[in-house]
C-alpha cells in the first residue's frame, strides 16, 4: 500500500451523524475516522449534515468528503449525489451503486440475474400486506424465516419468524421502518463477513470474519454495545472455503459497480457449506466493534492507515 502524502488530500469533512435510524453508530464511526485522521496530520473536521446544509462545505472550502454516515440520507446515494453536484469527492460507492446496494430487494435482483447465490424471498410492498397474504408468506419460503425492512441496516426492524402466527407481528414491525417489506429465507448456519477495498479489476477481498454471537443472535445490541460476540479473524474456515467466499463477495461488489469499500455479509448453510450473500454494505461501520478494521488488521493495516487509504481513494462518478 502507498504511503498517503495527507497535504495533498487538503481541508477534510467526516460526515457523521445524518438523519437515518442509525445515527448514533455514524457519530460512533465517524468520531473514530476523524480522531484517526487528525491523528495522521489530516486537516479534518467533523460535519453533520443533520445540523448543517451541504452547501456549507463547498463555502467553507472542504476538497474531500469521508462519509461516515450509515443508512438512509447518507448510504443510499442521495448525499452522494449532493457531493456530485458540489464537485466534492468523496469515500466509498457512487450514487447508483450506493442506492442499489442501500434496497436489499434491488441488490438481491443484481445478483440473481448475475447467477450470485442469495436467499430466497418475497418482497411485500404496501398493496401486498394484506392478513391473508402476509400469513401465507411461509408457504412460499418455509420457516423460519427473516422478515426485516429492505432499506434499513444494522439489524433494525429484523424479525426472526418461527411460525404462521407471528407474521403479522413481524410485518408490523418492519414497516415502522420502510413501507416495503423483505422476507427472506432463513439459511441455518454459521455468519461470515468480508470486506472489499478496490474497483473494478482492481478491487480485492481483505480476509473473512467468522461472526460467534451468543445464541446466534447477532441483532444491534450485540452488534455494537457488548463485548460477549466473537469475530474470528482469521476466520478458521478451510482455505478453499475463505478462497471462495472472496470470489463471490468480489463478484457480488463488482455487480453493484461498488468502488472505494465495501463489506458483504453472507450466511453459509451447515448442511452443504454453501455461501448465500445478505447484503452489501457500501458505507461500514467504524466503530470499535467494527468488522472492515478488523479484518484490515488482521491484513497487516492498522485504522489509521484504513482511514487514510479509504481517504485517499476519495472521488467523484463523473
Amino acid at each position: 500500500m502507498s504511503k498517503v502524502d495527507v497535504k495533498l488530500l487538503g481541508k477534510v469533512a467526516v460526515l457523521m451523524g445524518g438523519t437515518s435510524a442509525e445515527r448514533d453508530i455514524s457519530l460512533m464511526s465517524g468520531g473514530g475516522v476523524l480522531a484517526a485522521l487528525q491523528s495522521q496530520g489530516v486537516d479534518a473536521h467533523a460535519f453533520d449534515p443533520a445540523e448543517r446544509p451541504l452547501d456549507d462545505l463547498k463555502r467553507e472550502g472542504f476538497a474531500r468528503c469521508f462519509i461516515a454516515l450509515h443508512g438512509r440520507h447518507g448510504e443510499d446515494g442521495t448525499v452522494q449525489g449532493a457531493l456530485e453536484l458540489l464537485g466534492i469527492p468523496y469515500t466509498g460507492s457512487g450514487v447508483m451503486a450506493s442506492a442499489i446496494a442501500m434496497d436489499k430487494v434491488m441488490t438481491k435482483r443484481v445478483w440473481i440475474a448475475e447467477g450470485l447465490p442469495t436467499p430466497r424471498y418475497v418482497w411485500l410492498s404496501p398493496d401486498q400486506q394484506t392478513r391473508e397474504r402476509v400469513r401465507t408468506v411461509p408457504d412460499d419460503l418455509g420457516l423460519p424465516l427473516i422478515v426485516k425492512p429492505p432499506r434499513e441496516g444494522s439489524s433494525i426492524g429484523i424479525t426472526k419468524v418461527a411460525g404462521y402466527s407471528e407474521m403479522q407481528e413481524a410485518v408490523a414491525l418492519s414497516v415502522k421502518y420502510d413501507p416495503d417489506v423483505l422476507c427472506e429465507e432463513f439459511i441455518e448456519g454459521e455468519e461470515v463477513t468480508c470486506p472489499v477495498l478496490g474497483e473494478g479489476a482492481g478491487a480485492r477481498a481483505l480476509p473473512v470474519i467468522r461472526i460467534v454471537a451468543p445464541e446466534g443472535k447477532y441483532d444491534y445490541q450485540n452488534k455494537y454495545f457488548t463485548d460477549v460476540t466473537q469475530y474470528l479473524c482469521p476466520s478458521g474456515l478451510p482455505a478453499a472455503e475463505e478462497a471462495e467466499i472472496q470470489r463471490i463477495v468480489v463478484a457480488a461488489y463488482r455487480a453493484l459497480g461498488c468502488r472505494g469499500w465495501g463489506r458483504a455479509d453472507l450466511m453459509i448453510r451447515r448442511s452443504d457449506r454453501k455461501p448465500f450473500l445478505l447484503e452489501m454494505n457500501t458505507s461500514p461501520g467504524m466503530t470499535s466493534h467494527s468488522l472492515v478494521p478488523k479484518s484490515a488488521a488482521s491484513n497487516g493495516m492498522s485504522y489509521e492507515q484504513l482511514c487514510l487509504h479509504l481517504l485517499a481513494s476519495a472521488a467523484l462518478d463523473g
